[in-house]
């Protein structure tokens, strides 16, 4: 029977899972219940939902399939991603946490008690979480095009009605479950496939000899022979174009813009309201550290692998052909199936499933929050019940659920890995600035913070939309080092100029930074 496959089997049990879950925790009586899962969630639990929410489908196949692709340069994406995650940890989450609030935009409504600096925040979430969305939808209709046969506009709108459900039902309570068991799952299908790497032997000299030649992208290889017959190799759009780095000032724009695009997602952000205690806070950010460095170790050997297999001609033409016609996004699949045949992949394409989904659940919660909270409750006249604020919060989910499923037929060619890349840049230029400064430094002010937040949003925009019309020195493929520096100076210059710093800043410093709300 066709539904007793692994690919269908693996599948079905995640989606159970996911189902059981929600139900389990759909009862969200307060606005804190449905936005920050009633703040009740310790180190281990959130830890897990935090790297589950950052380990998105960017590094279960983006990262692999850079790696695959590009070599060192591919690999390198994971060293930035991890730098990210450290700075979060020292510069952000405690403080964070001693703040508590609902969302990110709460962060500047109450610092400078402004709405106007809620509104532009709100904004910056949407433009962050649609350049993330996407290309997290863009991977979950490969995987259903590529092995059950589906179109991609059907895999786009069976993801989004799953997300409607998943966190319209569920809220943060059960996202953050199921994220956290996803997270698990992911790094059980890494683990075998490793381990069907390392201890099979299978390529193991030829993974060897790939490392030995490990820079420049796969461009021009065209040609395999197996067993006499050849595999004639096209070579796609994807295969060794638009992500190579080859100077020094290319290197450095992108890790800018990756490093610090971390302390700047609304979705990660968001996490940490939801820890008991500042301690937890942190305690929960270690955990998502080495839990992402493992993912990220397992995802460069991974794409080596499927690189070595690529340039390998005993290699079966079969495979070759899946990662032709699945591009980088599918590497991690067809190498599975190459490793551990078809239980293997039925595992992979679970755990695939499992880093979007986890992913996205984390993007819907975070933009909800915006829309019903930042937005609709800021700005009514209505007294609102919390009952009113829960299905407020509800109603968006569904607005989002159209919003992202547009975004995400628009990049049907795209790589996963580099939108990411692109989404980390624009949190970089924009919220990053905005909570270093406005966590360290008494200075800031309400205009310099919605100048630095626009500064950074347009510049990246400009860079990524309308590169072609900066000078070829310029012309960064993540435009770190112009848009962050700029973010960052907006917000410094304005506020000096201003001057009009909140009335109760030292209350404020004192509430983020005094070990007496450490459990607060």
């Amino acid at each position: 029977m066709e539904f007793l496959e692994p690919k269908y089997l693996f599948t079905f049990i995640l989606l159970g899972t996911i189902v059981y879950i929600t139900y389990a925790t759909k009862r969200n009586a307060t606005a804190s219940d449905y936005f920050v899962g009633g703040r009740q969630f310790g180190w281990f639990m959130n830890g897990s939902a935090i790297a589950g929410d950052y380990l998105s489908a960017a590094t279960f196949l983006g990262i692999a399939g850079l790696t695959f692709t590009l070599g060192y340069d591919g690999a390198y994406y994971a060293f930035c991603f991890s730098i990210g995650l450290v700075l979060l940890s020292i510069f952000v989450a405690g403080p964070l946490r001693r703040f508590g609030a609902y969302t990110v935009a709460d962060f500047l409504g109450h610092r400078f008690h402004s709405k106007r600096a809620r509104v532009v925040a709100v904004a910056v979430v949407f433009s962050i979480s649609g350049f993330y969305a996407a290309p997290q939808l863009l991977g979950a209709a490969q995987i259903l095009s590529m092995f059950f046969g589906t179109t991609y506009e059907f895999g786009i709108i069976f993801t989004c009605l799953v997300m409607i459900f998943y966190v319209g039902v569920g809220g943060m309570k059960g996202t953050t479950i199921n994220q956290a068991l996803e997270l698990w799952i992911r790094l059980g299908a890494f683990i075998l496939m490793v381990a069907a790497a390392v201890w099979g032997g299978l390529h193991y000299d030829k993974i060897l000899a790939t490392i030995g030649s490990f820079s420049g992208s796969l461009a021009g290889t065209g040609q395999f022979t197996t067993d006499g017959k050849d595999l004639v190799v096209d070579g796609p759009s994807w295969l060794g174009t638009g992500f190579y780095f080859p100077s020094f000032w290319q290197t450095v724009s992108m890790t800018i813009g990756l490093a610090f695009g971390t302390i700047g997602l609304p979705h990660i952000l968001l996490r940490f309201y939801t820890n008991p205690s500042a301690k937890a806070a942190r305690s929960s950010a270690l955990m998502a550290i080495v839990l992402a460095s493992v993912f990220f170790f397992f995802a460069v050997y991974l794409g080596t692998v499927g690189r070595a297999m690529f340039l390998d001609p005993s290699t079966d033409p079969r495979i070759i052909g899946d990662m032709v016609k699945g591009g980088q996004n599918m590497i991690i699949p067809s190498t599975a199936e190459a490793l551990g045949g078809k239980w293997l992949l039925g595992l992979v394409i679970a755990g695939a499933f499992a880093a979007i989904f986890s992913n996205v659940s984390g993007l819907f919660i975070a933009s909800s929050g915006a829309l019903a909270h930042d937005l609709y409750a800021t700005f009514t006249k209505k007294k609102l019940t919390e009952k009113d604020r829960v299905w407020a919060g509800k109603i968006a989910i569904v607005f989002l659920g159209f919003f992202y499923g547009a975004l995400g037929l628009l990049v049907k060619e795209a790589s996963i890995g580099h939108l990411v890349g692109l989404a980390f840049n624009v949190a970089a230029s924009t919220f990053a600035p905005i909570f270093i400064l406005g966590i360290w430094w008494r200075g800031m002010t309400e205009k310099g913070a919605i100048a630095g937040m626009l500064v950074g949003l347009l510049s990246s925009m400009y860079c990524i939309f309308f590169v072609e019309t900066l000078p070829v020195a310029l012309q960064f493929k993540i435009p770190g080092l112009i848009t962050v520096p700029a973010g960052f100076l907006a917000v410094y210059i304005v506020s000096k100029l201003d001057r009009k710093v909140p009335a109760d800043v030292n209350e404020f410093m004192k509430t983020v930074h005094s070990k007496e709300n450490e459990a607060a």
